[in-house]
């Protein structure tokens, strides 16, 4: 079965003011869109990997995927997952977006962090820290516990068995047409269209995220 590209539970102008429409027609119409392409390109006609889940291919750091197509499933599969997760978590302000995380994940995120404003300083301190393109995590271990970190490009926390709770794109296609340089004022804004419902789903395994 070929990967496809998912549809929204909201409108493409339905996160306005924190996100335009214009960056969402184009970042998921264009740019997630070609990651979905290059990566079935990638996969189709070749036996070992037609066939396989998402989560089975960047498993491990890719440990399954021919050296010659590393590269390929590693950018475009990254970047559907990445994507995918994305458009998931994320819901209008008032309905289901904003607010604060809820349920087992809130008390995590305390015992964690202390606080969730402690939460969100170090989460913004990884999504404004990372030079160049790529993106910020919450993520949980393997052990169950959580973990804030950055990475490069369309690297996700699947490839290091880890499970992406929420995550921000600071690609500058994620951003720039309303927040030009200020990525800052993107993260901060960003707030306030989580959707701590799902996040919470994802955190206590109610979401299995196959994409």
């Amino acid at each position: 079965m070929a990967f496809a590209l998912p549809e929204l539970a909201y409108a493409n102008n339905a996160l306005v003011p924190y996100i335009d429409e214009l960056t969402m027609e184009i970042h998921r119409g264009r740019h997630h869109n070609a990651y979905v392409t290059n990566l079935n390109n990638a996969v189709n006609g070749d036996a070992a990997l037609e066939g396989k889940t998402l989560e089975e291919l960047l498993a491990d750091n890719l440990a399954i995927v021919p050296d010659a197509k590393k590269a390929a499933v590693r950018n475009n599969g990254g970047g559907h997952f990445n994507h995918s997760l994305f458009w998931l978590i994320m819901a209008p302000n008032g309905q289901g977006g904003g607010g604060e995380p809820i349920g087992q994940l809130a008390d995590a995120i305390n015992a964690t962090f202390g606080s969730f404003d402690n939460c969100k300083a170090q989460f913004k301190a990884a999504a404004i820290g990372r030079f160049g393109s790529g993106w910020a995590w919450l993520a949980k271990k393997a052990d169950g516990t959580l973990e804030i970190y950055s990475t490069p490009n369309q690297d996700t926390p699947l490839m290091d068995g880890k499970t992406a709770i929420i995550g921000i794109d600071v690609w500058e296609h994620a951003y720039y047409l309303q927040y030009q340089n200020v990525r800052p004022g993107y993260v901060d804004n960003w707030w306030n269209v989580v959707n701590w419902n799902t996040a919470e789903a994802i955190f206590n395994g109610a979401v299995t995220l196959t994409f």
